[in-house]
């Protein structure tokens, strides 16, 4: 079983940028071939942010962050990064690091939270105005 660890957060100004590590141990990110990136504001669901497909280095982003926000991913590290740039008060939010089985299709069931079985304690962002 993996164990995901979250950094990176903290405050930082609208349209500053912070990047977010996700460190994994106990398990290799390879062998679940799916990472991804979701936020949780105040009494708001969890949205799916981005995702990385390990194995072919897809990527995926939602609408609201795409063009702003970079997934990566480190082999050697066994981690997975997440750049934000021209950070906006409404990404205020706690952002999760999960792994999902590599049986996961890529596409919509990748953006979808209860298909990732494992997941970080989280790291809070605050953007400000």
């Amino acid at each position: 079983q993996v164990q995901l660890v979250e950094s990176g957060g903290g405050l930082v100004q609208a349209g500053g940028s912070l990047r977010l590590s996700c460190a994994a141990s106990g398990r290799t990110f390879s062998n679940y071939n799916l990472v991804g990136w979701f936020r949780q504001a105040p009494g708001k669901e969890r949205d799916f942010v981005a995702a990385i497909r390990w194995s072919e280095n897809y990527a995926s982003y939602a609408d609201s962050v795409l063009g702003r926000f970079t997934i990566s991913r480190d082999n050697s590290k066994n981690t997975v990064y997440l750049q934000m740039n021209s950070l906006k008060p409404e990404d205020t939010a706690v952002y999760y690091c999960a792994a999902a089985p590599s049986t996961t299709p890529w596409g919509a069931r990748s953006r979808r939270a209860d298909e990732y079985h494992y997941w970080g304690q989280g790291t809070q962002v605050t953007v400000s105005s």
